[in-house]
């Protein structure tokens, strides 16, 4: 007899992949996988980063692109048309939609509506279930395709979908998902906030592959930025986005003392390294400066065994974008490298002032700065408190928990059949 994990066919819908930038998502597929999940993966993008992590070769899943823009391969969007609109489902799918579009006028409307019906009518694999990672416009091609094929969906949000979805559209998708999933506790009560049946909201945390990131066990240096010649090393690895603060944490590194002898090593695309680039020449910084754009989560690994500190000032950027519990401060932290950040979203689930990490306000280079020259003038104290972060991060986030719950959450739902 089928264990029903393989029994039921999985679509998952994603914004793009493979992407760099998510590593959570592909650790996820692959926990999945392992534990005997049977996916498809349903892209609404295709790939644009030039490089992928050793990760996406492990995961088996195939792979499906829906059209990106509707005027592309607008012979497949009119076929999905034409094959949905005599269907007894294509009516109620179609009240949604104008419900929707009515709150929100916009051409991303349309795209998720043809996206999904594109979905629906090529319906790959013979799918049995659609999950989709973040509720914001994979979870609208979900809700939409769910609604044409009868099909029921869950839900994996995140951090940016969550607060910058309004909240009639995220009230409407939890109640039409079976279950949704989050990955800190400031998004979780958010949304628990949002609906009556809480008990179909869930606070899952990520977590690392600690096989893939095991202990790193050679002792880390004792530069304490008094010597030109051996610069204690600041690493930060992240897109180069608002939310992410790097012009806060230039502006940081340019109120350090002069005597006090550190590089910064950048790694990660985005568009705003246009932006951050002249700023930091602005700054008198440049000469301080790597930009590594972005690499491969094997040459990322090296550099966190490599740096002295990492730096990563998080804010609320001024659309509501803000990270949720950013992996690389998992991944930072797996490696005994202490962490300075802000106080936002999920971080003070995993770091602690004083106690695993320096922890302060967003938005303040002064006190950034001040973080920073603690960590860097006093090694002992980066040791201490980058051993208790390793420690926090292999005893609490280990992603086999993670897979084990949601493991439990899709059977509960199969089991029902």
């Amino acid at each position: 007899m089928h264990s029903p994990l393989i029994r039921r066919k999985t679509l998952v819908v994603l914004k793009g992949y493979p992407r760099l930038s998510e590593t959570f998502i592909a650790q996820e597929l692959l926990g999945l996988e392992r534990a005997g999940f049977d996916l498809t993966l349903i892209s609404m993008r295709k790939p644009t980063d030039k490089k992928r992590h050793p990760i996406h070769d492990e995961i088996k899943a195939r792979v499906v692109y829906l059209p990106e823009y509707l005027h592309e391969e607008p012979i497949r969007v009119f076929r999905a048309l034409v094959g949905g609109w005599k269907k007894p489902n294509f009516k109620p799918l179609l009240k949604q939609f104008w419900a929707d579009l009515r709150r929100d006028v916009s051409r991303n409307r349309f795209r998720r509506l043809g996206q999904a019906l594109v979905l629906a009518h090529e319906w790959p694999d013979g799918g049995e279930w659609l999950h989709a990672h973040f509720i914001h416009t994979p979870a609208s091609v979900t809700a939409y395709a769910s609604i044409m094929t009868g099909v029921p969906w869950t839900c994996s949000a995140h951090a940016k979908d969550i607060w910058t979805s309004q909240d009639w559209e995220l009230t409407e998708k939890l109640a039409a998902a079976r279950w949704s999933v989050t990955c800190t506790r400031s998004g979780f009560e958010h949304m628990r906030e949002l609906k009556h049946a809480k008990d179909r909201v869930h606070l899952s945390y990520h977590g690392l592959d600690l096989a893939r990131f095991g202990h790193f066990d050679t002792a880390r240096s004792n530069r304490d930025g008094s010597d030109p010649a051996d610069p204690v090393q600041i690493l930060s690895v992240g897109r180069a986005v608002p939310k992410k603060g790097y012009d806060i944490l230039l502006h940081a590194l340019a109120l350090l003392p002069a005597k006090l002898h550190w590089r910064f090593t950048h790694i990660g695309g985005g568009d705003e390294l246009v932006k951050l680039k002249p700023l930091a020449e602005k700054l008198g910084l440049s000469a301080s400066i790597t930009w590594k754009g972005a690499l491969a989560q094997e040459e990322v690994l090296e550099h966190y065994r490599r740096a002295d500190l990492f730096a990563l000032a998080c804010r609320v950027a001024a659309d509501g974008d803000r990270d949720g519990l950013p992996n690389v401060l998992v991944e930072a932290s797996s490696q005994n490298l202490v962490c300075v950040s802000t106080n936002i979203s999920g971080i003070p689930e995993l770091l602690t002032g004083g106690e695993n990490g320096f922890v302060v306000p967003p938005e303040d280079p002064r006190l950034l700065a001040v973080a920073l020259e603690h960590a860097i003038r006093e090694p002992a104290l980066r040791h201490r408190l980058g051993q208790a972060a390793e420690a926090r991060v292999r005893e609490h986030f280990d992603h086999n928990s993670s897979i084990r719950q949601l493991t439990r959450l899709f059977e509960s739902e199969w089991q029902k059949a």
